[in-house]
């Protein structure tokens, strides 16, 4: 194995250790974690796109994710968490992710997204069945303010989905299955 996939391999576990949450903490602590994440998101989307705002308040809800991810070469990895918000109830869902893909790439990266539910049925289906299915063609190299992503806005229905890269070297080109799932854990009351 070369120094530079050694390289890729630690750096994406550290990466997913970083985002898996920690056994040790309660239900309360992990929600609360997430509710941060969610709103520091935010707060970054709305720097880059003065019309996310617009957008997410005249939306049914919203959803925001935090994912880490890894490329080698043709299969794709990744796995985060996140949360829904119902914009009628003020009703979070908290969320687990998974994807798998194959196409060309190589690296590893840190991303949030945000996915803008234009209708009830889109929300509801999101929510209750999770599934997402994609292309996607990026590059990114991001250590904190310093360096840059090109990444792209999309639509796939009525969502509008949006991705901002946190940290991460990566260069793809993918097709990629997504799972979105309600955490039973997180949700109880």
């Amino acid at each position: 194995m070369t120094k530079s996939l050694k390289a890729i391999f630690a750096i994406a576990l550290l990466n997913m250790t970083i985002s898996m949450p920690a056994f040790s903490k309660s239900a309360a602590e992990e929600r609360a974690e997430s509710d941060q994440m969610v709103q520091e998101t935010l707060v970054d989307f709305k720097k880059e796109n003065s019309d996310i705002a617009g957008k997410i308040n005249g939306a049914v809800g919203y959803a925001v994710f935090s994912n880490a991810g890894i490329n080698l070469f043709v299969i794709s990895a990744g796995g985060g968490h996140g949360v829904a918000i119902d914009n009628a109830t003020g009703k979070r869902t908290y969320m687990n992710m998974g994807e798998a893909g194959v196409g060309f790439g190589a690296g590893v990266k840190d991303f949030r997204a945000l996915m803008v539910f234009n209708t009830r049925e889109s929300y509801d289906k999101f929510v209750e069945s999770g599934w997402l299915f994609g292309a996607q063609a990026d590059a990114s190299a991001k250590a904190g303010d310093k360096g840059g992503s090109a990444e792209g806005e999309g639509a796939i229905g009525d969502v509008d989905i949006y991705q901002m890269t946190e940290a991460g070297l990566s260069l793809e080109a993918t097709v990629k299955g997504t799972k979105f799932w309600k955490d039973k854990d997180l949700n109880q009351s």
